[in-house]
């Protein structure tokens, strides 16, 4: 009779834990390879952990709200070549026990009725709360999203019986008034509050994506390089084809697989600024993985990697690009999505953003901001002299690792994308 343990598999270079919010088997139970063992949730995404093993579960190992390392076990799985005899006889048994306990359920369902009838004959509003029933899911979410039992309550759950699912509480939370000082806990080591000011707690990601922030500002050593690139060539050919895409492919276009294409290109002519540092060693990647910094509708953010993106057309990356910004914003991306970035690119100029200095996402070496574009009087050189004309600019803000990219790689670097910008072809299709 063997033993396996089931363990938090590795779900990115950032993501060292992950915390147990929901056990989808129970002990006893029959488990075929892929079946979805426990619910975990990371800074990034929630996700289930499948079996990569056929058997039965032997042992739960951590308990919901557990914080678990990865590599660490969370489950014992029985597998022996017994299992299918075992499962049948355990079949036969629960047939024989299904119709005594059919009446005990029977006589539970019957008392508990009248225990319910009897608590709203005495006091109906404390009887309504007490019907509120959920799911550890949803309980972890709502506990750690500072959402009270009354806020519980006036949600009209989707579920089976009025229930509330995990959807209903996200769309509550993202809809509620973010002034509401009564959703949130009250920090009391904070001195010096007047009666006007109001205190929010941080949520569980806002303290992660905080501690990580913290984290690469400690170990990078950061610095900035900016440029100035004409893009009147992009935004022209942009405005040409973008109707032509949406009805042959019913795809929107956006800046963002474009910037991405540039910098997967610029990757390629200087590959160290796709590596990553640990202590004295470089680690020189040979896939190029661009993560792209997504704003979510709570205003955390989220960065699902585009894998390979040197080896994608242009038509590629705006179909892959829509596709993530879409499922990011809905939470569901998977946790292979969130993983083995590269390099990452920030598009701050949908916020009308001139420029920023973003912070690089570890163990990365370097992240790139795209400003907004604006339109601006510029000097045009021309074979016949120079002249005056509205074009338009864009800022480039390039964060990297100074540890080990100097400032003329940093710099040639985005100047590569100002020419790659400056020279796009405006008669290419996508």
């Amino acid at each position: 009779m063997a033993k396996y343990e089931l363990t938090l598999p590795r779900m990115g270079e950032s993501v060292e834990e992950a915390t147990i919010i929901n056990w989808l088997k129970n002990e006893g139970d029959l488990i075929q390879v892929d079946d979805l063992v426990v619910e975990i949730a990371t800074d990034k995404v929630d996700s289930e952990v499948p079996s990569d093993v056929k058997g039965v579960l032997l042992k739960k190992l951590c308990l919901v709200n557990e914080v678990v390392k990865v590599g660490e076990p969370l489950a014992i799985i029985e597998i022996d070549s017994d299992i299918e005899q075992s499962s049948d006889i355990n079949d036969q048994i629960e047939a024989e026990t299904k119709k005594s306990s059919q009446l005990v359920d029977s006589i539970q369902k019957e008392t508990s009725e009248l225990i319910s009838k009897a608590k709203d004959l005495i006091n109906p509003e404390s009887s309504r709360q007490s019907k509120l029933i959920l799911s550890p899911l949803v309980r972890s979410i709502s506990d750690k999203e500072g959402v009270s039992e009354d806020e519980l309550n006036s949600i009209n759950g989707s579920g089976k019986d009025g229930r509330i699912t995990k959807n209903d509480l996200i769309q509550y939370i993202n809809e509620r008034p973010t002034n509401d000082i009564t959703s949130f806990q009250l920090k009391e080591n904070i001195t010096n509050v007047s009666e006007s000011d109001k205190i929010y707690e941080m949520s569980r990601m806002e303290r992660l994506v905080s501690d990580h922030m913290i984290q690469s500002k400690n170990e990078s050593a950061h610095v900035q390089s900016f440029i100035e690139a004409d893009i009147t060539n992009i935004w022209d050919w942009k405005k040409r084809v973008q109707n032509k895409l949406q009805d042959s492919e019913s795809e929107k276009l956006t800046f963002t697989p474009i910037f991405i294409m540039l910098v997967a290109k610029a990757l390629k002519k200087y590959p160290v600024l796709n590596g990553s540092l640990s202590g004295y060693n470089l680690k020189l990647n040979r896939n190029i993985n661009i993560g792209m910094a997504t704003a979510l509708p709570d205003g955390n953010l989220i960065v699902p990697v585009i894998k390979n993106a040197d080896q994608l057309s242009l038509l590629g990356l705006v179909k892959k690009v829509n596709d993530l910004a879409k499922r990011s914003r809905n939470s569901q991306l998977k946790p292979e999505e969130v993983k083995d970035g590269t390099y990452t690119v920030s598009n701050v100029g949908v916020f009308d953003t001139l420029m920023g200095t973003p912070i690089i996402n570890q163990p990365q070496l370097g992240v790139l901001a795209f400003g907004s574009i604006r339109k601006e009087p510029s000097v045009i050189e021309t074979n016949k002299g120079d002249f005056v004309g509205i074009r338009k600019k864009i800022i480039l803000s390039h964060s990297y690792d100074h540890r080990i990219i100097n400032g003329a790689t940093g710099g040639m670097f985005i100047k590569t994308i100002k020419e790659l910008i400056e020279k796009w072809d405006v008669n290419q299709d996508v």
